[in-house]
């Protein structure tokens, strides 16, 4: 994301991601002397911000798509730098630049750059760069771009996609052009992506 903005700034971008965790205390066992004792219980995720229906990850997965990182529905997606190569740890945004054609630190199944996830992440309180996180900081640009409402009304239409390609240079305008001057998916396959989809997301919703 923002491809054109980073060159103009060169190679200095940066983006975010941070983390949160619950340690309780436990009251002090009926087994134990009279000295108080305590536990850490494993942390927690915070509650989602944003309900994942079909609708909403049917278009997360498009832009996955639009983006590089469907890697056929694999978790291995979220994983994946800007340029293709993948990285190991989820436990926070890799922050790298890497310099293929263009100079970026995107990554991820959304290829946040350093500064949006840092801000989602910190909006949102969310743990780690994990899948879950992702999905959410996603939604959460969506919800900026003031798209969610449209997004669930379950069709990707021109209108919802020029909103959201001010954030995903893959995504085109409505002239059909990126807003970042960057190669851009065309809307009919977008649409065919997401109706297949949506279709096998509702399939599944209805058998569970």
């Amino acid at each position: 994301m923002h491809l054109a903005k980073r060159l103009r700034a060169g190679l200095g971008l940066s983006c975010c991601a941070i983390g949160a965790s619950l340690s309780l205390a436990s009251a002090p066992s009926p087994a134990t002397s009279s000295a108080s004792s305590s536990h850490t219980v494993p942390a927690q995720r915070p509650k989602p911000t944003y309900a994942i229906t079909p609708e909403r990850q049917a278009l997360l997965n498009t832009i996955r798509y639009a983006e590089g990182t469907w890697r056929n529905g694999s978790s291995r997606g979220y994983r994946v730098l800007y340029g293709g190569a993948e990285f190991k740890s989820l436990a926070k945004h890799p922050d790298v630049v890497v310099v293929k054609r263009y100079a970026s630190a995107a990554a991820g199944a959304y290829q946040f750059m350093p500064s949006t996830w840092a801000l989602a992440a910190a909006r949102l309180k969310l743990p780690d760069f994990g899948p879950s996180s992702q999905d959410q900081a996603a939604l959460y640009l969506i919800d900026q771009r003031q798209a969610l409402a449209e997004a669930d009304g379950g069709k990707l239409t021109p209108a919802l996609v020029a909103k959201l390609s001010a954030e995903w240079a893959s995504l085109p305008t409505l002239a059909a052009s990126s807003f970042y001057g960057q190669p851009v998916k065309e809307l009919n396959e977008l649409v065919s992506f997401y109706e297949d989809n949506l279709e096998e997301l509702r399939r599944q919703t209805s058998r569970g």
